[in-house]
């Protein structure tokens, strides 16, 4: 037991001196949270249009340039004029012939958005502006199909993406409330922002299923403790769970010891990764019809989640049944999944389709880290003590990272939190040394089988000696 907790603490010092290079070598930042969103929820009346529109400060301070300081409602009242400047410059919706309408702002208020389990919570500016189609056009008529022509923050901060929902007239129950019609986002590819063509006459289109299948896998590339939980899960999957032999009188211990052929760990990982998805399908179903989430709860079982991860990753805890704890701790990641839809206020068939597109998005992101992870591990697993040493390592940093989250969510600030918060912007440069890593594992190992049969071929196999501890599968 002594020896035992000495290794953990070498452990955890390890991964504090780590994490304090991160510190003093990071010059960006990046959240474990989900970045912000902006939201336009549109309102049709007999004559105009209202635009309910909320930004989140920090993202209009960087767009605009301003000085928001505390950003309170003190400091938006100093900036009035040069925000709702900025903002009708970039709003200037038009008929599908051009044509331009009329927009007036309204009063700009502060307000707290966002939640703890996905953004974290954030001030927001909230405003309304009346869009008035031209005099000369048919106003009802002109509501059902126009160009919105809304790029405010996205023509600064090219990650930012705006929702944009309707609140539906229809008096059908199933259809009723409001839905998704699209978002607004730069293509950092071409380095454009798109129209969004509002058309109402068409309801719930395949481009806003489609628009909620892009929020969902931003969901899973921006939210670093979701990652993390899914990847320190993957560590152990090219390994067997040994059970040492002891002294008489004494308990036999785990480890993680030998390797297991690729097809077994792909089988693991693919049993461990349809659990979690069932259960955060589950609990994400749940949660945007209105299951009663509790926050914080939610937030510290998380970072708890991946604290579990990260210790079974270093020795194990419940080998042959990741698939069980990962579709477990899965109905605690849906719940926070959920506060996403449910800040959208859909309804009925909307929201249903929202819900399928949104957890698409989620599974073809959690693919893809799979994709680029799991076959790197397979290889680098070949090079068993430097994989033990990768492994050691990648669950130290993790588990201090889920200390500090943990610790944070349930009200006690820390600087591990800040740093972990950070871990994003790390997320390629590890894929890439994970990668080399890999190859040069399969190198090696290739050109070692090469030397072991020309040694077999000129010499006879000796016996395999007798090995002092007995070892047996604990877990496959």
């Amino acid at each position: 037991m002594v020896r035992r907790a000495a290794r953990a603490c070498a452990g955890l010092v390890v991964a504090l001196v780590a994490t304090a290079v991160l510190v003093l070598t990071s010059a960006t930042s990046a959240s474990a949270h989900v970045v912000p969103t902006s939201t336009i929820e549109l309102a049709v009346t007999d004559s105009d249009v209202v635009a309910t529109v909320e930004i989140p400060l920090s993202d209009l301070e960087s767009a605009t340039g301003l000085d928001l300081g505390d950003e309170t409602q003190a400091d938006v009242d100093a900036n009035a004029d040069a925000i709702e400047e900025y903002l009708l410059e970039h709003f200037q919706p038009t008929t599908d012939d051009g044509e331009e309408w009329t927009v007036s702002g309204g009063d700009l208020t502060v307000v707290s958005a966002g939640t703890s389990t996905t953004t974290g919570i954030y001030a927001a500016l909230e405003t309304t502006f009346t869009l008035t189609p031209p005099a000369d056009t048919d106003a009802e008529e002109a509501e059902q199909s126009f160009d919105l022509g809304f790029d405010a923050i996205v023509d600064k901060v090219a990650t930012h993406t705006i929702i944009v929902t309707v609140e539906s007239d229809s008096t059908d129950d199933d259809f009723s409330g409001a839905y998704e019609v699209g978002t607004i986002k730069r293509d950092t590819v071409t380095n454009t922002i798109e129209e969004l063509h509002v058309d109402l006459s068409s309801g719930t289109s395949a481009s806003a299923f489609t628009d909620m299948v892009q929020l969902g896998m931003q969901h899973i590339q921006e939210g670093v403790d979701h990652q993390l939980f899914l990847l320190t899960l993957l560590l152990p999957a090219p390994l067997l769970a040994l059970r040492r032999a002891r002294a008489p009188g004494r308990e036999a211990g785990r480890r993680w010891a030998g390797r297991v052929d690729g097809r077994t760990a792909l089988r693991r990982i693919g049993a461990t990764t349809l659990a979690f998805t069932l259960g955060h399908s589950i609990t994400l179903a749940l949660g945007a019809y209105g299951l009663p989430v509790h926050e914080s709860w939610v937030e510290a079982a998380i970072a708890l989640s991946i604290l579990v991860a990260a210790v079974h990753a270093v020795r194990p805890l419940f080998p042959g049944r990741e698939a069980l704890v990962a579709g477990s701790f899965g109905l605690v990641h849906g719940l926070a999944f959920s506060e996403v839809l449910r800040s959208l206020d859909l309804t009925g068939l909307h929201l249903v389709l929202a819900l399928l597109g949104f957890n698409l998005g989620i599974e073809l992101m959690q693919l893809v880290v799979v994709a680029a992870v799991l076959p790197a591990l397979v290889m680098l697993s070949r090079l068993e003590r430097v994989y033990a040493v990768v492994r050691l390592a990648a669950a130290s940093l993790t588990g201090v990272a889920a200390c500090g989250w943990l610790l944070a969510r349930v009200g006690y600030a820390n600087p591990v939190s800040d740093v972990a918060d950070w871990l994003g912007e790390w997320s390629l440069p590890v894929l890439v040394v994970l990668w080399a890593g890999a190859l040069a594992a399969l190198v090696v190992d290739v050109r070692a089988g090469r030397r072991s049969a020309g040694s077999d071929s000129g010499s006879g196999s000796a016996p395999a000696s007798a090995s002092a501890d007995v070892e047996e599968p604990a877990g496959v």
